[in-house]
């Protein structure tokens, strides 16, 4: 068997040496989180944070960009934390990760960050809690933020000070244009760049470009206020010893990795099954996105009447649009009279559901892309369960979770699962964002763990696109925040001969193996598809995912991966 990325990697070449350096630093991270997670607290400029930060540092991940530089602040990096991270945290001295824990019923008011589904409450001033309830990635995935965090805002104290420890007259011009903001006062915005310029060591241009990203981005605060707060609590810790503290709760310290959550997510769907008596039909799962699937089969005749095009490529790039909040409201009252039901996640997962009753679905309606087999359907009767992208281990929680049978006093109920479709973002390691990805194995960083699949998609499904296609191996990261570039080429040129990177694809096939292969909870022959489309390649300078989002390029991979799948669902080949 192939070496895997952490064992060592027998080679004297530079490349590998750095690969295996990082593979190291990744290791000690993770070492170093989870025995702080342990302990239950720590202070990231403390004793107790300096293995993270020198892990952080040895690793220098592509997605924070310039973080080894000890004068340039990374912009993009940046933006992507603050869009992953709570509104305000900046200002926050006290950092609290907790489990649902009731703060949902106080009078707090929710925040929720731009592109993390994750419910945050600031309690004052200095304080800040957030909800971990999608398991040991999901924390991960904010410390590893956090220490970054932590990491630039010493920069910007550094910038802001003179060798002998007196502010700069930057700082200072800094601290009245932060105040003019607040109280809603104009202020020169160029005069105010050559400010940052000095403390973010960063030239004009790129600041006043980064600065409007910050602006055009809801829930975040602008480019100077963040700035500003970081450098000030970072000078305060260092010269009034006001320390930033991280604190886990005991609750959430217990209730990690048992899945509490994701049974209680699992029930609720099959409460719903059993009430509307819906347990003995065809199950089809589907882990996606909540829009593709229920535009493919609704968007054209919920919107005829107000689009002159009933195309459902050009409906789909016209839904994708951030103004387009009226036209998707259509799409989703429509589909709720014609076959589906949004069932709400009230767990905590932050998983939502919909469920699709193909017998419900009246053949009319459908567009040309989408092969409904009518004889099939009435036949076979299929359930579609769409169900919200997972995040990292999570994936294991709810699929075991979601795939154990259904046991009440009086009887115990098996879902008859027919199949399994995984669709996903992920980074291509050789290609272009929006090409797609076909896994013919899931490997798991960082183990020997591997999972060969037998995938119902093949390249071939995908010719004639118009978009590249790449078959072979893909590599189920611990963190896509913590790959650089040695890494990642090890994983392209050795004989993992992978195509991409992903989070979620070995915990899905982990607990679906054990499901069909040893519990029989399922049957063996289950279904499987998986494909991916790419949302960044981390080779690529500036095609990291903190370069941005992936926007209308991702529209096609996404619809089209869509109709494949549905297309093996509607219209299954004979056996």
């Amino acid at each position: 068997m192939a070496s895997n990325s952490l064992v060592p990697l027998y080679t004297t070449t530079h490349s590998r040496t750095r690969a295996q350096e990082s593979s190291a630093a990744i290791q000690r991270l993770y070492i170093a989180m989870r025995h702080l997670f342990i302990r239950g607290s720590y202070k990231p400029l403390g004793v107790s944070g300096e293995a993270m930060i020198e892990a952080l540092m040895t690793l220098r991940p592509e997605i924070y960009g310039s973080i080894a530089d000890p004068e340039k602040v990374e912009l993009e990096g940046l933006l992507y934390i603050f869009q992953r991270l709570p509104e305000g945290i900046e200002e926050c001295r006290y950092i609290n990760l907790i489990s649902r824990e009731g703060l949902e019923y106080s009078h707090f008011p929710v925040i929720i960050p731009p592109k993390r589904r994750r419910n945050c409450y600031r309690i004052d001033a200095e304080q800040m809690f957030i909800e971990m309830t999608r398991g040991r990635s999901d924390i991960y995935d904010v410390l590893t933020h956090l220490t970054f965090l932590f990491i630039e805002s010493e920069k910007i104290r550094r910038n802001s000070e003179s060798p002998r420890g007196a502010v700069t007259r930057a700082w200072k011009m800094l601290e009245q244009i932060v105040a003019k903001d607040e109280n809603g006062e104009d202020f020169e915005k160029e005069v105010a760049y050559t400010y940052l310029s000095s403390i973010l060591g960063r030239p004009f241009g790129e600041i006043a470009e980064a600065a409007e990203q910050f602006e055009k981005t809801p829930r975040i605060k602008s480019l100077f206020h963040i700035t500003y707060w970081m450098g000030k609590l970072a000078r305060e810790e260092k010269r009034d010893n006001k320390d930033r503290i991280i604190n886990f709760s005991s609750a959430l310290r217990e209730k990690v990795g048992h899945h509490l959550y994701g049974e209680l997510w699992a029930n609720h769907i099959k409460q719903h099954l059993l009430e509307n008596q819906l347990f003995d039909r065809p199950l089809h799962i589907i882990s996606s996105n909540l829009h593709s699937v229920m535009n493919s089969f609704y968007a054209p005749a919920a919107l005829k009447r107000i689009r002159k095009t009933d195309d459902l490529s050009t409906l789909a790039m016209e839904l994708s649009k951030e103004e387009s909040d009226l036209l998707r409201n259509r799409v989703v009252e429509f589909a709720e009279k014609n076959g589906m039901v949004h069932i709400e996640d009230e767990s905590g997962t932050n998983i939502s559901i919909q469920l699709f009753d193909l017998t419900q679905i009246p053949a009319s309606i459908l567009p040309p892309e989408l092969e409904w087999n009518a004889a099939h359907i009435a036949e076979e009767q299929p359930l579609l369960l769409v169900m919200d992208y997972a995040f990292g281990e999570q994936a294991y929680e709810i699929m075991d979770e979601l795939l154990k049978p259904y046991e009440l006093p009086d009887h115990t109920y098996c879902l008859k699962v027919s199949s399994i479709s995984v669709m996903g973002k992920a980074g291509i390691l050789e290609g272009k964002k929006g090409d797609i990805m076909i896994p013919t194995a899931h490997v798991f960083e960082g183990t020997a763990d591997n999972y060969p699949l037998d995938n119902d998609l093949k390249k071939e499904d995908f010719e004639g696109h118009d978009l590249a296609v790449y078959q072979g191996p893909m590599i189920s990261v611990l963190g896509t925040s913590l790959q650089n570039k040695d890494i990642l080429q090890f994983f392209l040129d050795s004989s993992w001969k992978a195509v991409g990177l992903e989070m979620e694809g070995a915990h899905y096939q982990k607990a679906i193996q054990a499901a069909s292969k040893i519990r029989n909870n399922i049957q063996q022959n289950v279904i499987l598809r998986y494909a991916y489309y790419a949302s960044d390649n981390p080779l690529i300078t500036g095609h990291t995912l903190a370069s941005g989002s992936l926007g209308e390029e991702g529209v096609k991979p996404t619809y089209l991966i869509t109709w494949k799948i549905l297309n093996k669902i509607l219209n299954p080949a004979e056996k």
